[in-house]
């Protein structure tokens, strides 16, 4: 397929890119990129158009595949008559250049369809005929390539599936990072499915310890998967305690408005601090999703209006500024009912990069980053009154707070400086395009 002896190219397919909430990612492929590895980008979405201002440094390729109609509102067949058409060209020029290939994915597919459906008694899981048709357009892409040599797809459901589908089609190896719900929740990787990828696959990257342990212990391939956790740029987070707000204090939250994020338990627990007649202020920052009229509800059932704000999302820069302006920060972190769980939140990480003291929850990856009472504080999930002794403590006792942030900025430099995570994953990249050629 490939001419030159040595293809030096690693194709990134994503679900969406890029997106706010997703920061890590434009990072890494920054920091790649900077470290002198090659990448072209593939995204199945369209990005958002707000963005951090990374995006812009990053000069790698990006394609995206053609829109597509919902595929669950309608049946399979008229979805296809919609859509065929903007992949009907790569989808025969596949075909002609790899036959054999294409026929045996194809196949792998429409067994899946069955394989993985609900029950034996559901209609056959027609997401894999999509994911199908968006792998064929871009392995049509990278069949006229001559510098392509890896695979590597972000998060273990949508992206990843593709990217399979892919090497199957092209004969490229494959890898894949695995971030938090998307190993978890069941429904995104039925049956045997996650176990399948890792297996066919030249390694896996997973972002906490917790994940690691999971993953070993659910495909038996240790040697498959790395722990490499989000890095960031410890010289544009630093701290400035000139800029600190002390009267009121702030507390500081960020995130999407979402249930594994537990901004219910913080404001319950600000309701408290109101009780007790402590002075403070707290902005929750973040994009509107299912849990925004809940927070909005309970601010309003406590009538915390004049202590709690909410604030859409900003990018990196901004993000910083409030770092850097606030007393401590908060995030309550919760594993819910389907299994969907933050990893290590790397709001969390560029908080205490900045100097922030910060309190969240005793749960998956959160413990690898927080020590309690040595960098920070746990307490449990959806305990409101240990969250709010948690508050008090820190509000109350500023060399406390001096204290934790000081060893939380050492905890990050040591463990989370993206140049150091970064480089781990940039040299099994290269064993996997030294092994290609």
């Amino acid at each position: 397929m490939n001419t030159q002896p040595n293809p030096s190219t690693v194709a990134y397919i994503l679900k969406g890119f890029p997106r706010l909430s997703e920061t890590f990612i434009a990072n890494e492929i920054y920091l790649l990129e900077s470290m002198g590895l090659n990448l072209k980008l593939f995204s199945v979405k369209q990005g958002e158009k707000q963005q951090h201002d990374v995006i812009e440094k990053i000069r790698a390729p990006l394609q995206y595949c053609p829109p597509t109609s919902s595929l669950s509102a309608t049946t399979l067949l008229s979805w296809l008559k919609q859509n065929w058409p903007n992949y009907r060209n790569p989808n025969m020029r596949v075909f002609k250049r790899r036959p054999l290939a294409y026929m045996s994915t194809l196949a792998q597919v429409l067994w899946m369809t069955l394989r993985y459906r609900r029950s034996i008694f559901a209609k056959p899981k027609k997401v894999f005929i999509k994911e199908f048709l968006q792998a064929v357009f871009i392995a049509d892409e990278l069949l006229t390539s001559t510098d392509i040599g890896h695979l590597h797809g972000h998060f273990c459901h949508g992206a990843t599936t593709i990217t399979w589908f892919i090497s199957k089609l092209t004969g490229l190896s494959y890898s894949f990072t695995a971030h938090a719900k998307d190993i978890y929740q069941k429904q995104l990787n039925p049956g045997d499915l996650l176990h399948k990828k890792i297996h066919s696959s030249r390694f896996v990257a997973t972002c906490t310890g917790a994940n690691h342990s999971h993953l070993c212990e659910m495909s038996g391939e240790p040697k498959q998967i790395h722990t490499i956790y989000h890095g960031l740029d410890t010289q544009f987070f630093q701290p400035d305690a000139t800029q600190r707000v002390t009267n009121p204090p702030v507390i500081l939250s960020v995130g999407r408005f979402v249930e594994k994020k537990g901004f219910d338990i913080l404001i319950e627990a600000c309701a408290q601090l109101k009780i007790r007649g402590i002075k403070f202020n707290c902005n929750i920052i973040g994009p509107p999703d299912e849990s925004s009229d809940k927070v909005k509800s309970l601010i309003k059932h406590y009538q915390l209006e004049s202590n709690i704000q909410l604030l859409e999302s900003v990018n990196q820069t901004e993000l910083r500024q409030h770092y850097l302006k606030s007393t401590l920060f908060c995030l309550p972190c919760r594993i819910i009912a389907d299994g969907d769980r933050d990893g290590i939140p790397n709001v969390m990480v560029e908080a205490m990069a900045s100097g922030l003291p910060c309190i969240s929850t005793n749960i998956s990856g959160i413990p690898e980053l927080i020590k309690d009472r040595h960098n920070g504080l746990l307490v449990e999930p959806d305990q409101v009154s240990e969250m709010t002794d948690a508050l008090i403590l820190l509000l109350s006792d500023e060399v406390m707070r001096s204290r934790l942030s000081q060893i939380a900025r050492q905890t990050v430099l040591k463990d989370f400086d993206s140049s150091q995570t970064t480089a781990e994953l940039k040299m099994l990249f290269q064993q996997c395009l030294l092994a290609y050629g």
